[in-house]
């Protein structure tokens, strides 16, 4: 997961943002946002494995007892799964004002 979060980092931030920085012309800025960018990505795919273990669990222990709530239970994971997507959305928001 962290590795995902450095590889967005490193593909947005691109080649001129690295070569600057390392030339000491980059400010302190760049380098909150990129580590803000990391942290969100980070945070929210724990939270959303968390989020999918639990109510992954719930929905098999309820597909067991009754196989026709298979369409809800796969909604209510599939909404755990949007943490996730709401991190990245917030990682790459703080990457593009970066």
């Amino acid at each position: 997961m962290a590795g995902g979060a450095v590889l967005v980092t490193a593909i947005s931030a691109g080649p001129a943002t690295a070569a600057t920085m390392a030339a000491g012309g980059g400010g302190s800025m760049n380098w909150a946002a990129l580590i803000g960018a990391a942290i969100a990505v980070a945070g929210s795919s724990i939270a959303a494995g968390l989020a999918v273990a639990y109510t992954g669990a719930a929905a098999l222990a309820a597909l067991s007892e009754r196989p026709e709530l298979f369409g809800r239970a796969m909604v209510i994971v599939g909404l755990a799964e949007g943490i996730a997507i709401y991190g990245l959305i917030v990682a790459v928001m703080l990457i593009g004002k970066a």
